[in-house]
């Protein structure tokens, strides 16, 4: 039996996929979706709304990588694609959601500031392609730990002045030259050299499993109950934690010949 005709007149049998493999790619457009909804939220005011989708999209970004690879269905297009919804989702949504939320009074700065970030989260992402690109397999100059704030962390961290405000139940108004500020000051993070915490190397004994799993259901109660609290005090134990990193290196360095 003759092969299929292609429609560019090549004779090769079509390559046929299990329709499972299509769910990594699923999930990486369900991540932008969010993203590009919640811009929309912003628009209408509706911030609390507009963080939820951005926090959704970057668990969604967690998870699409791994079925790739559980389902053996990594492609080139998959991880463009996954860039992609990267950058909008934690380069242009959260900076956008921040600017309508508090910086239209001074829009001139404000948008600066959006723009230096959203430019800061591009360049680590591309940063990140290459090294993973270039790198022999298996041997990603990322993989045990991350080279600057990576962008679904910077996403939430940028997020602060945000949880702060709402934390205080609208009490408190951080000045718009100061949310200008941290927006760059994150972006700078995005694109340093300094090393910041990943799960990736975390490992833990077995019989601490049931304490983690205790542990991770108290923060998850904890967001469904204080979310604005919950956020900014895990924002800022990430500082805390990327500070701890910084010195120890520093440290070490100081101590090597």
């Amino acid at each position: 039996m003759d092969a299929p005709q292609l429609p560019d007149g090549d004779m090769r049998p079509r390559r046929k996929m299990h329709i499972l493999q299509l769910l990594p790619n699923l999930v990486s457009i369900l991540a932008l979706c969010c993203g590009l909804t919640a811009i929309r939220m912003a628009v209408d005011g509706r911030f609390a709304t507009a963080v939820a989708l951005i926090g959704l999209a970057a668990a969604l970004d967690a998870l699409d990588g791994r079925l790739a690879r559980m389902l053996k269905s990594e492609s080139a297009i998959g991880a463009e694609l996954d860039s992609l919804s990267d950058f909008v989702n934690f380069g242009v949504t959260p900076a956008l959601v921040l600017y309508f939320w508090g910086l239209k009074g001074d829009a001139s700065l404000g948008w600066i500031a959006v723009l230096i970030y959203a430019v800061c989260c591009i360049l680590r992402l591309a940063r990140f392609n290459v090294g993973n690109k270039s790198a022999p397999s298996g041997d990603a100059p990322e993989r045990t730990s991350f080279i600057g704030v990576p962008s679904p962390a910077g996403a939430m961290l940028v997020l602060v002045p945000m949880y702060f405000t709402f934390a205080t139940g609208g009490q408190v108004f951080l000045p718009d030259l100061v949310i200008e500020a941290w927006m760059v000051a994150m972006g700078v993070l995005m694109i340093s050299r300094i090393r910041t915490p990943s799960l990736k190397r975390v490992t833990v004994y077995a019989d601490y499993a049931r304490y983690i799993l205790v542990g991770g259901m108290a923060i998850i109660a904890a967001l469904l109950t204080y979310p604005w609290v919950t956020l900014l005090s895990l924002a800022l134990a990430y500082l805390v934690a990327i500070g701890l990193i910084w010195r120890r290196s520093a440290v070490t360095n100081r101590k090597s010949p």
